[in-house]
């Protein structure tokens, strides 16, 4: 599985944004995704995670009510939509797949498939 996302961009504070993640197989729809964030000079956070047929959300706690996580299993696509941003909101956004945990895990040492990321700038 490789991982590509997109969506990132300049918004300003309140604004919204809305991240895809597509995925390269089809298989994808076997497994968790997770999104993870990294700001400068901080370690990678969680953001969000989404069970394989999407019944199943959880939400770090610093986003909650703001951001919402969905998936598209015949597009092989995970999407974060992003609202009321905030500029602590800003890093890079991760896209990942979990194929270990039968659970949805904030961990990030359980996604073994990591995407190369796209920048989120919330400008105050």
């Amino acid at each position: 599985v490789q991982l590509q996302a997109s969506g990132g961009g300049l918004v300003q504070a309140g604004g919204s944004l809305r991240l895809s993640c597509a995925a390269s197989r089809g298989t994808f729809s076997l497994y968790d995704m997770g999104w993870f964030r990294q700001a400068p000079g901080k370690e990678r956070e969680f953001v969000a995670a989404i069970s394989p047929y999407g019944n199943s959300t959880i939400y770090a706690d610093s986003v909650k009510g703001r951001f919402t996580i969905s998936r598209d299993n015949v597009k092989i696509s995970v999407y974060l939509q992003m609202n009321s941003l905030k500029p602590e909101d800003t890093g890079i956004y991760y896209c990942a797949v979990d194929r270990a945990s039968h659970w949805l895990e904030t961990d990030a040492g359980w996604y073994d498939v990591w995407g190369p990321g796209t920048q989120v700038t919330v400008s105050s």
